[in-house]
């Protein structure tokens, strides 16, 4: 009676482990997941390819060193939303059984590839920031040295893109024996495999690496912004009394010419003038010492959002990567990776939103752009009778807003 009761649990086991080749994941858990990486799609393809196409349209935009370390980081996001994000839908849904293993090793390679490149271009921005804060007449980030870190980046992301498919060619024959003698493992034996730790080992540093430079870098940044703005506030009025005492013996001068030559009466005029174009020229001063200052608290408080989003979105994943490395892989971990990494993808929608949408000279661009496509719309159908409709948004007027031009 004993051993039929072994022989029954036996033969259940394999039953079971037939019903998880099936439903490797819940549906509720595969619906979930396919409509948050398929938002992460929509969504992410269009802002960073909305910026790249506006980016190409306006060549003053790709001049400068910040804005093209920007396009690399959004050239990145298209190809994490058109290749890896993609892939992970796969992951979920497709069933774990036959040759899914190379398909999860392509998925991991691009796991790797999107973390390491993701940090480094981070970490590149960073660096611009600094330069831009810190030394912005003697920056150190030259558009060669710039060329040269992009291309590094791309070489390091490209490697990190290829160790998945070293380690599952070293560890192949190991894995096919074990594949042939034990059939009893679960489906996604590729995630209870060596082979997923030696990409881990290269993520996790690179990432923690990323966000202590980004922590001292910005600590830096706002000890620069602090000294700026207060020495700038302590040698502003002292330069304020001498430019006023220029402009009262000014404006003394012309009273005692007033008295001798009141006949004449252009000596008014032109000291008024000068007396005018000094005050201007004052205000033209403090304007752009507000202006300075308020774009290095603009650049502080955007860099603090930077590096939150990127510590929000892809902290989750690293910590459990350092877990499964220490502790080992499970069903649950499987699952939770998965669901940390749609976080860490959600950095494709944050980007655009972070380094392009806030920028004044893109917006510029964006609301110019806008106003040629309505002004092309507007004349595309032209108004009988030669009437002519001014716009309040295109060409703004107070008191008229219609008006109609006849023709005799």
């Amino acid at each position: 009676a004993i051993m039929s009761n072994v022989t029954v649990l036996d033969n259940v086991e394999p039953l079971d482990f037939e019903m998880d080749l099936d439903t490797p994941y819940p549906v509720s858990f595969q619906v979930s997941l396919t409509g948050f990486l398929m938002l992460e799609i929509v969504l992410g393809l269009s802002s960073n390819l909305t910026v790249l196409a506006l980016y190409c349209m306006k060549s003053n935009l790709v001049s400068s060193v910040s804005n093209i370390v920007t396009m690399n980081l959004h050239v990145l996001d298209v190809l994490v939303c058109v290749g890896c994000i993609p892939l992970t839908i796969v992951v979920v849904l497709l069933p774990q059984e036959g040759n899914s293993a190379l398909i999860c090793c392509f998925h991991e390679a691009c796991v790797s590839f999107a973390s390491v490149a993701t940090a480094a271009n981070v970490l590149a921005i960073t660096l611009d920031r600094y330069d831009i804060s810190v030394r912005p007449a003697n920056r150190v980030l030259t558009m060669g040295r710039a060329v040269a870190l992009l291309g590094s980046i791309w070489a390091l992301s490209f490697l990190s893109f290829l160790v998945p498919f070293i380690e599952e060619g070293f560890f192949s024959q190991a894995g096919n024996e074990r594949n042939q003698t034990e059939g009893e493992e679960p489906s996604n034996q590729y995630y209870t495999e060596l082979g997923l730790y030696y990409h881990l080992l290269a993520q996790i540093p690179i990432f923690f690496f990323t966000a202590v430079v980004m922590l001292v870098t910005y600590y830096k940044i706002l000890q620069a912004l602090n000294i700026r703005i207060g020495t700038r506030f302590h040698s502003a009025p002292k330069k304020k009394p001498r430019k006023k005492k220029t402009i009262s013996m000014t404006s003394t001068q012309p009273e005692s010419t007033d008295a001798s030559q009141s006949s004449a009466g252009r000596n008014p005029p032109l000291a008024m003038r000068t007396s005018v174009s000094v005050i201007i020229a004052l205000r033209r001063a403090v304007k752009r010492h507000r202006e300075r200052r308020e774009r290095q608290k603009r650049v502080f408080r955007m860099s603090l959002l930077i590096i939150s989003t990127f510590l929000l979105c892809w902290t989750p994943i690293t910590v459990l990567n350092t877990v499964i490395l220490s502790a080992g892989p499970s069903n649950f971990t499987v699952r939770l990776r998965l669901g940390f990494l749609v976080m860490a993808y959600g950095t494709t929608i944050f980007h655009p939103l972070l380094y392009a949408f806030t920028r004044q000279k893109f917006q510029k661009v964006l609301k110019s752009k806008m106003k040629k496509r309505v002004v092309s719309v507007v004349e595309a159908d032209p108004m009988p009778n030669n009437v002519v409709i001014h716009n309040s948004w295109i060409d703004p007027k107070r008191n008229k807003k219609v008006t109609f031009e006849e023709t005799e």
